[in-house]
């Protein structure tokens, strides 16, 4: 069988299948390399207080390893703008949303003030934090939510979605963090709220089995591609054996049948 795999054409057609079995290991390799960095925890350093415009800048996407970053930032906060929110965990049936304007970059954030069973308790106290002074709000930052995550139900609003907020704010210039800051205790207390129950991110290693999978299926993939090859020349070397023996067969037919026919006679 290796005479006939080492003929031009096959050794071509080998070449081929370990270029695609080099490709499929690649990727393998890749899928292999997400299911564990998918694993990885979080990074600690949103443990350590950061001015907010030291995290991110207006109109920036916040990725997820800034996810629960704690931030100072300060700002005023805009009156008539207060967002009711419900349907939200960290306590309460209402959270009141803020618009803080940020006194550093003038951008736009929404601040999750604090909650309150009350729907008017809520608007009230995030609108007595807008009396035109700056205040300084500690707390953590989340990227923005979508306003497909609405939990709608008779006109109310369950995400912190800065997509809508740009049409129902009064007060607003364009420019916007893609982000929202949950406030701590201080910033709830003074505004005579509860204290939304926000805590750090969780760092739990979660293997991506998925990857995995994908990864070992790339693998088999690669395999395949040379078992193909192997296969090929094996089917054209038993083509090749099975054409030899009915040769081989019909030779020895036909000299039999010339050994069966008469001598002619002589005169």
């Amino acid at each position: 069988m290796w005479a006939v795999a080492r003929r031009p054409r096959w050794i071509a057609l080998l070449l081929l299948a370990l270029v695609l079995a080099g490709v499929f290991a690649g990727l393998g390799k890749w899928q292999l390399e997400r299911s564990i960095a998918n694993g990885k925890p979080l990074p600690e350093t949103t443990e350590t207080r950061r001015a907010l415009d030291d995290v991110t800048q207006p109109g920036r996407a916040a990725p997820e390893t800034i996810a629960g970053q704690k931030v100072t930032v300060t700002g005023a906060f805009v009156a008539g703008d207060t967002t009711i929110l419900t349907g939200r965990s960290g306590g309460g049936t209402y959270q009141a949303v803020g618009h803080l304007v940020d006194a550093e970059s003038g951008a736009s954030l929404p601040v999750v003030i604090g909650w309150s069973d009350q729907r008017r308790t809520a608007e009230a106290g995030g609108e007595r934090l807008t009396d035109g002074q700056e205040l300084t709000v500690e707390g953590r930052y989340y990227p923005a939510e979508s306003p497909d995550q609405d939990a709608y139900t008779r006109g109310e609003f369950s995400a912190v979605a800065p997509a809508r907020f740009v049409n129902t704010w009064k007060a607003f210039d364009d420019r916007m963090y893609i982000g929202y800051v949950v406030a701590d205790g201080t910033t709830a207390k003074a505004a005579d709220l509860g204290t939304i129950a926000d805590r750090a991110p969780t760092r739990d290693i979660q293997f991506d089995w998925l990857n995995l999978f994908y990864a070992v299926e790339w693998v088999v993939f690669a395999g395949f591609a040379v078992f193909l090859w192997y296969r090929f020349v094996k089917d054209a070397w038993e083509r090749e054996q099975e054409d030899a023996r009915e040769a081989a067969e019909a030779a020895g037919s036909r000299g039999a049948e010339d050994a069966a026919e008469p001598a002619p006679a002589h005169r």
